[in-house]
């Protein structure tokens, strides 16, 4: 009778995990696969594709796709547990849809994508480097996508992968966040928004709720004091709940209590991003909340690949969802280079990459990388010949924007390293350096 009661014990306290488990990884692989059909317009195999079945995905294998090109949506189940959809939209790409989605709004304008714009002047100095980013030469797998090189706002260096072109949206991830910086700074720049802004949700507003006390500014760099699990290994961690386990994904964080007291510690949560996403829905309103990135930022810099994924509650998700060509993130990272002239408030570029006091090692400003981490490369001999004014946006499996102001450079490395330290960004950014 033990053995009973163990099993018994053992399915009640299991259960619910293998239910998350299922529900997460689902939601993840319906997810990319739908991004990388409709989005990005690839071919990925639904069950072996790398970016749900290699390294650290490998268990995804087990998890059943079905793929509807009729109606632009990928559904996975798992054991036929837990199916989840991502279905695709006009203008807003990819979304997982647990509950109705919010009716489509007018002219979610059409996407183009297109690169010629930009001056090209190669350098053939930077070809070697090119061929060497490109080729694998041990166990981690770089597999390196895009690298656009721009040298006083000229291309001089550019190269894809098989089946990736310049036309070809790829999602930054995180680099996304950098972006959602931007877009807020264009909201401090019309007064919609203040720096020392605080009661920044209804959530947060009511007697007693200390939360009413975190500013606009503390979200910017990472020290909102709210308690966020930033774990992708584990399937409850609060980030995975957030993008691959609820429908509204801003509101989720913003429902985080406080560890810290505002202003206090320095915490990097792909949540705050989120936050700030949905207090820029409520401050430029529903009528022109969908349109508002594209004629903000997108039009403005001739980003016309860009498409950034809303949440299942209609909110851009501004922490990992923005999809561009790599041309398209070297215009955005050009913005900085120039100062955010003309689109930015004066003084947001030096405000976003002035070191924030509680980040250890001044490694982060407001919503900008200021230093590599060492799984990039920071901290050896390659990040040393690095100038001290370069900042960075960077994100999951390897994506890279650097900007250098004092070489007006910016560098662009699109891939999918899932064994992150596969890609050294700081030995090629001092490829470039040396050579450009």
């Amino acid at each position: 009778m033990l053995w009973l009661a163990c099993a018994a014990v053992l399915a009640v306290w299991g259960f619910p995990r293998l239910r998350r488990l299922a529900s997460v990884g689902c939601a993840y692989k319906a997810k990319a696969l739908a991004s990388a059909l409709f989005v990005s317009g690839l071919e990925p195999d639904p069950e072996r594709a790398p970016e749900i079945a290699d390294e650290a995905y490998k268990l995804m294998r087990l998890f059943r796709a079905r793929v509807d090109r009729e109606n632009k949506s990928v559904t996975v189940s798992f054991l036929g547990m837990q199916p989840r959809t991502a279905a695709w939209r006009p203008g807003l790409g990819a979304t997982l849809i647990d509950r109705p989605l919010p009716p489509e709004p007018a002219p979610a304008a059409t996407v183009s994508a297109r690169g010629e714009e930009l001056p090209s002047r190669e350098l053939p100095a930077l070809r070697a480097l090119l061929d060497a980013a490109f080729t694998e030469t041990g166990p981690r797998l770089r597999r390196t996508r895009a690298i656009v090189v721009l040298h006083d706002g000229a291309v001089v260096a550019e190269r894809y992968a098989p089946g990736i072109t310049a036309q070809t949206p790829l999602n930054g991830w995180s680099m996304t966040k950098s972006v959602m910086g931007a877009l807020i700074g264009t909201l401090v720049r019309d007064g919609k928004l203040a720096l020392a802004g605080k009661r920044l949700l209804s959530e947060w507003s009511g007697a007693g709720d200390p939360r009413a006390e975190i500013a606009l500014e503390d979200l910017l760099r990472m020290r909102s004091g709210l308690r966020f699990s930033e774990v992708y290994a584990s399937t409850e961690s609060d980030v995975n709940r957030m993008l691959f386990d609820g429908f509204d994904a801003g509101g989720f964080a913003a429902s985080r209590p406080l560890e810290a007291a505002p202003g206090t510690s320095w915490k990097y949560a792909s949540g705050t991003s989120n936050i700030l996403s949905l207090i820029a829905r409520r401050a430029v309103g529903e009528k022109d909340y969908a349109s508002w990135p594209r004629r903000a930022l997108f039009e403005p810099l001739g980003m016309s690949s860009a498409v950034f994924e809303p949440d299942a509650s209609g909110t851009f998700v501004g922490s990992s969802f923005l999809f561009a060509t790599a041309r398209d993130w070297a215009r955005f990272g050009l913005l900085h280079v120039n100062g955010g002239a003309g689109v930015l408030p004066e003084g947001w570029v030096r405000f976003a990459t002035t070191p924030t006091p509680q980040a250890p090692d001044g490694r982060y400003g407001a919503h900008w990388w200021l230093k590599l981490p060492p799984e990039l490369g920071g901290g050896v001999e390659s990040a040393a010949k690095i100038p001290a004014d370069a900042f960075h946006a960077l994100g999951h499996e390897g994506q890279c924007l650097t900007v250098i102001p004092s070489r007006r450079l910016v560098v662009v490395r699109l891939g999918l390293s899932i064994d992150i330290k596969a890609w050294d960004h700081a030995a090629f950014l001092a490829g470039v350096l040396k050579n450009a």
